[in-house]
């Protein structure tokens, strides 16, 4: 029975090869990543909570902040990157306003698209948090290295 190849983002680390059985070392390493990807995920829920904020509206927080084109995102990008139906975002966004993380504002060229900007609030726990992951991202990329999953 022949393996699936996985999609992958590193095209130059091959974890999957074609028609061979998983070695019990690529079963360890495999285990070991997503070990290591869990432990940073938990880490990253419980740095949110302690904000005041929901793990997702941290992730929000984090694509606004993180657009390589501009300081604001619009809502179909921010459910693409965050893999959420478009109603699921506009949920989403509608409680971090609430919450008076973001502010959204009308497209300037196109106004049915919507704009999701950071507020000040917004900004200052994007920042908090991601502050707070700086060593739990140095021991995940670590643990990946030693795994050979770099």
């Amino acid at each position: 029975m022949g393996r699936r190849a996985a999609p992958s983002c590193h095209s130059e680390v091959e974890l999957v090869k074609k028609n061979a059985p998983l070695t019990r070392a690529e079963f360890q390493a495999r285990s070991e990543f997503r070990h290591h990807l869990r432990r940073f995920l938990r880490f990253s829920e419980t740095a949110a909570k302690q904000h005041g904020i929901t793990p997702a509206q941290y992730q929000l927080l984090l694509h606004i902040k993180g657009h390589p084109e501009r300081p604001w995102a619009l809502i179909g990008e921010l459910a693409e990157r965050m893999l959420l139906e478009q109603h699921s975002m506009v949920g989403l966004v509608s409680r971090s306003e609430a919450a008076g993380l973001v502010k959204r504002r009308p497209g300037a060229q196109d106004r049915r698209q919507v704009q999701v900007h950071l507020t000040a609030a917004g900004e200052r726990a994007a920042q908090a948090i991601a502050a707070m992951h700086e060593e739990e991202l140095a021991s995940l990329l670590s643990a990946l290295r030693r795994a050979g999953l770099k």
